[in-house]
C-alpha cells in the first residue's frame, strides 16, 4: 500500500461478527489493492475487534479504530477524519463486494472529474428476505443510472444504496459530512450533495450484494419511518429553486396517502393550486378549498404549472410521467416525481 492509499474503505461494525469474514474476504479480494480499509467499531459486544484484529496483523492495510458506542453517524464522520485517500468507498459490515468494484469506481471517477459520487447496481440477498417490496424499489433504484435521472429522482425514493457508493471526500467534507437528526443519513447526505450541485452517476454494473436482515436499522428505527422520509423530502423540495420560481403548483394525487405524505411540504408554505386525480368520483371536489381536476386541465392551463406527482406506486408514477410527457410537459423542468 502507497503512503497515500488510491481509496479508502469507510466501514462502522457493530457486533458484525456473523456476516463480517465474507464481508472481509470480499475486500481483500478486490482487483484494486491500492486502499486502506478503515473498520470503525462501535463498542461491539461480540468478536467483531478480535476478527478485524487478526486480519490487520496480517494485512497492513486493515486499520481498526475503537471508540466508545456512538451511533453510527459518529463513527462515519470519525472515518471521515482519519481516512487518507482523496476517494472514499462506503461498505458495511454484513455486505459483499464484487471483486472489480473499487477499481471500476476509482476509473470512473478518474475518468469523469465533474462527478462526484459514483454507486453502482445492487443485488439483494438471501433470496428469501427478498420481499415484493424490495424487489421493486431495487428495481426502480438499478434504473436510475445517470446523473440527470438520479438528480430529478432523488425525491422519490433513497435512490443509492450507501454502502455501494464512492465519492470524492473533499465534496462531502466541504457540505458537512454527515448529519444526525430524525431522518436516514444516507438519504439526507444524497439530498444535500444535490442541492448543493454535486453530479452523483451509478455504473451500470451490480458492484454490491446487499444483505437483507430483520433486525436492521431500515426496518426498527424511527428515522428510516415513511414519515421520516416524507419530512425529510419536505424539507429539501422547500429549498428546490424549481419550487420557489414563483410557478404555481399542482399536486397529482387527491387521495388520502397522498395528502398525509404532502402535508410537510404544505406546511412549510408550498400548497397547491390544483390537485389532478383519474378516479371520477374525485374531480369536481375541493380539498381546503381547492379543486381537484382531471389531467386534460394540466394540457389547458397557462401558464403552466409545477406539477408534483405525488403517488407511492413505481408503476403510477410511470404513467403519469408518460401523460405529463405527451402534454409537453418535461420532467425536471415541468415535473418532479415525488414518493
Amino acid at each position: 500500500m502507497s503512503a497515500v492509499p488510491a481509496v479508502t474503505i469507510l466501514m462502522p461494525a457493530r457486533d458484525a461478527a456473523t456476516t463480517l469474514g465474507s464481508c472481509l474476504d470480499s475486500i481483500q479480494a478486490q482487483s484494486l489493492t491500492d486502499f486502506e480499509l478503515l473498520v470503525i467499531d462501535d463498542a461491539s459486544s461480540d468478536d467483531t475487534c478480535e476478527m478485524v484484529s487478526e486480519r490487520a496483523a496480517a494485512d497492513a492495510r486493515i486499520r481498526l479504530l475503537g471508540a466508545p458506542r456512538r451511533g453510527l453517524v459518529a463513527c462515519l464522520n470519525a472515518g471521515l477524519g482519519e481516512a487518507r485517500a482523496a476517494l472514499i468507498a462506503r461498505m458495511d459490515s454484513d455486505d459483499v463486494m464484487n471483486c472489480e468494484r473499487l477499481a471500476l469506481q476509482r476509473d470512473y471517477l478518474q475518468q469523469h472529474p465533474d462527478v462526484d459520487l459514483v454507486a453502482s447496481r445492487v443485488r439483494a440477498f438471501p433470496a428469501d428476505r427478498v420481499q415484493a417490496g424490495m424487489r421493486e424499489y431495487l428495481r426502480w433504484q438499478n434504473a436510475c443510472l445517470g446523473s440527470d435521472t438520479l438528480r430529478d429522482e432523488v425525491y422519490v425514493e433513497c435512490p443509492i444504496t450507501h454502502p455501494s457508493a464512492m465519492f470524492r471526500r473533499a465534496a462531502v467534507i466541504a457540505a458537512g459530512g454527515y448529519r444526525d437528526g430524525d431522518f436516514p443519513e444516507d438519504y439526507e447526505l444524497w439530498l444535500r450533495l444535490t442541492a448543493r450541485g454535486c453530479r452523483m452517476a451509478k455504473i451500470d454494473r451490480c458492484l454490491l450484494h446487499w444483505r437483507q436482515r430483520d433486525d436492521s436499522l431500515s426496518r426498527r428505527d424511527p428515522r428510516y419511518s415513511r414519515d421520516a422520509f416524507d419530512r425529510l423530502r419536505a424539507r429539501y423540495l422547500a429549498r428546490d429553486w424549481r419550487l420557489r420560481s414563483g410557478r404555481p403548483l399542482v399536486f397529482w394525487g387527491a387521495g388520502r396517502r397522498t395528502r398525509r405524505r404532502a402535508r410537510h411540504f404544505v406546511a412549510l408554505g408550498f400548497a397547491p393550486c390544483a390537485w389532478v386525480d383519474v378516479d371520477p368520483r374525485k374531480i369536481g371536489n375541493r380539498i381546503h378549498d381547492v379543486p381537484v381536476v382531471a389531467p386534460e386541465w394540466l394540457d389547458r392551463r397557462q401558464p403552466r404549472p409545477f406539477v408534483l406527482a405525488w403517488v407511492a406506486s413505481h408503476g403510477a408514477r410511470g404513467r403519469i410521467g408518460a401523460a405529463l410527457t405527451a402534454m409537453g410537459y418535461g420532467r425536471g423542468v415541468d415535473y418532479l416525481a415525488v414518493g
